[in-house]
């Protein structure tokens, strides 16, 4: 129970969330109702390349481009918890397995591209959010908050027998009452600004810098937290001060009892002192009350030690006889390089792009104020400025234009998560980089109409030790479809459809007792775009 308040207070700030709906761990990709409708764009040639293929911004026709996206996404994510200490949760009805789930909405994620080609020269901007893009909410908290809770009222359940050896009415713990709550809000806002350069009518290359600007707000609740007794439930702050009244009496009887021992002890050493001037043997009855009293001392000792050890324990878990109530903020700031090229041979276009790495120092606003001795808390100490990197990325695609009408897409992205800098080295724990694999079609139906469809694989290098119910990720393939239709020369709207379906990732802490997390997610997004071009 000693570690028990700062594991409580680790597992209540470390509840991270973020909000990638395609991409890599903390990367957005889906910055256009064109990638929604086919998500193999990197080789594609059309103002969403602002982002996904700037390069091939430059064959566009002359003149001012402006697209704008909006996007509404739904996700959930579920963990199924295994866990002994559930079985004693009062709303668990003696379940050791429990179903936690976050909802997270993020109904407006807002992107715009705008390009404006003059001769050979393509001069770009895009705003986007490539990483967070809302809230999850988990009205009931997480398994790691009340398998905290939990632990505390399986081993409060030792008072009974202290309680018993002590004389005294034993409390009877039999389980736990609580409420949990969690909320994370994160929302990474980027600014790109470059140039694409047309070295001739079939290469082209870009240069661009982004700026990535991070907001993030984490809360979390334990509330109501009571203690199941002979009685009833009880209050869990007046169970602790009725807990540390026996403990702290039990301490004083005790200590009594081995001031009357001690007392014994120095009277039998006497007498045996006496014989042993004499010069005359110890009567053995003497000898066997010595060995007795000392042997009663060592006992005595041991239960004062054990009765401190425990009235440590309660002391430090009095701060949350009110429940816990914890909130930080986060904010900061970085930058890195983008670059990207693109080539057009016969009915083939090839393009590739490199995100550098950006550095990020979160800064927080925190009301934890004082160092703990458990390193997931001080991620969230106040003033501290805590790594986040956003990792660098290689996307590679082709284009193959069957027909004027027909186009087929592939793409690959790899997000080089290994080599960023992560709080309390996080980034080691895993196997390798992201891996994305893309594929999709277009179709103009009409000289009005087009139609597409795609899909992409995504596959993680996850381990046992980087997966946590506070933040994780699983492996996934997404669709999605929609259309494009030019109303006018200059005006065409988009709208699409996009799915990911996710797998389980299931970890096994331990098979006896067993403890076990069952990972999975759910996430569709609907998009609306409209682009004009002068």
């Amino acid at each position: 129970m000693n570690k028990i308040n700062v594991i409580l207070a680790s597992v209540m700030l470390t509840a991270a969330t973020s909000d990638a709906m395609a991409g890599g761990i903390l990367t957005n990709t889906n910055q256009s109702i064109d990638f929604l409708r086919n998500p193999a764009r990197d080789a594609a040639i059309g103002l969403d390349g602002v982002y996904s293929n700037p390069a091939g911004v430059a064959f566009l026709p002359e003149g001012f481009h402006l697209g704008i996206n909006w996007q509404y996404a739904h996700q959930t994510r579920t963990i199924q918890s295994t866990n002994p200490y559930f079985a004693l949760g009062r709303k668990n009805n003696g379940n050791a397995t429990k179903t936690f789930e976050g909802v997270a909405d993020a109904p407006v994620i807002p992107s715009i591209q705008a390009a404006y080609n003059k001769g050979d020269w393509s001069v770009q901007f895009n705003f986007s959010v490539p990483g967070g893009g809302g809230k999850c909410e988990f009205a009931n908290g997480l398994g790691s908050f009340e398998s905290v809770v939990g632990g505390i009222a399986y081993q409060l359940q030792g008072l009974d027998k202290i309680a018993t050896a002590l004389g005294q009415t034993a409390p009877g713990v039999a389980g736990y009452d609580m409420d949990g709550y969690m909320q994370g809000r994160q929302y990474y806002f980027g600014f790109q600004l470059g140039a694409a350069y047309k070295i001739n009518p079939h290469l082209s290359v870009y240069g661009g810098l982004r700026l990535l600007y991070g907001a993030a707000t984490y809360k979390a609740k334990i509330s109501n937290i009571q203690v199941k007794t002979g009685s009833g439930y009880v209050d869990f702050g007046s169970f602790m001060q009725s807990a540390t009244a026996l403990v702290d009496g039990g301490i004083t009887t005790v200590n009594n009892g081995l001031a009357q021992v001690n007392a014994g002890i120095e009277q039998v050493d006497a007498g045996i002192a006496q014989y042993q001037a004499a010069g005359v043997p110890v009567p053995a009855e003497l000898s066997a009350q010595q060995a007795t009293l000392e042997q009663t001392k060592a006992q005595l000792e041991g239960t004062v030690g054990t009765l401190q050890g425990t009235s440590q324990s309660l002391n430090s878990l009095q701060k949350y006889s009110q429940g816990v109530n914890l909130l930080c903020n986060q904010s900061s700031v970085g930058i890195a390089p983008v670059i990207g090229v693109d080539y057009k041979f016969g009915h083939f276009n090839l393009a590739a792009k490199y995100e550098f790495k950006t550095q990020i120092h979160m800064k927080n606003e925190s009301t934890v104020n004082e160092a703990s001795e458990i390193a997931a808390v001080n991620k969230f100490r106040d003033g501290e400025k805590i790594d986040e990197d956003s990792p660098a990325q290689l996307a590679v695609g082709a284009m193959w234009s069957i027909t004027d009408n027909v186009r087929l897409n592939l793409g690959y992205h790899h997000f080089f998560d290994k080599n960023v800098n992560w709080y309390n080295n996080s980034q080691d724990l895993l196997d390798g980089g992201t891996n994305e694999y893309l594929g999709g079609a277009e179709w103009d139906v009409t000289s009005k109409l087009t139609i597409s469809a795609g899909g992409q694989i995504t596959r993680y290098g996850l381990t046992d030790a980087y997966m946590n119910d506070m933040s994780f990720v699983v492996n996934s393939y997404s669709v999605g479809f929609g259309f494009k239709y030019r109303a006018s020369e200059r005006v065409a709207l988009s709208a699409a459809y996009f799915q990911t379906n996710y797998s389980h990732y299931e970890k096994t802490v331990s098979t006896e007792p067993l403890v076990r997390d069952d990972f999975t997610r759910t996430n569709r997004v609907l998009g609306v775009g409209c682009e004009i071009n002068l």
